[in-house]
């Protein structure tokens, strides 16, 4: 029983976690190059929010929002 717990643990640390240590060792060569998928996730995000920010500018224009002000039906 204790090989497969050792089994599992060397999966891990040998294998799944291999390209973690490559990030580790070159963030001390390169902080920029080791956060390159955070900053594309970013810019991702970014875009994401100005293309909301646009389609809710369109609506607002021309008057598709229902602003009318109402309650449900069981109050």
């Amino acid at each position: 029983m204790k090989d497969f717990f050792e089994a599992i643990a060397s999966l891990f640390v040998d294998v799944l976690f291999a390209p973690f240590d490559m990030l580790k060792a070159l963030e001390l060569e390169n902080w920029w190059a080791a956060n390159f998928m955070s900053w594309i996730f970013i810019i991702i995000g970014f875009v994401a929010f100005v293309y909301w920010m646009i389609q809710l500018k369109g609506y607002a224009a021309n008057n598709d929002d229902d602003k009318s002000i109402s309650s449900h039906s069981y109050l």
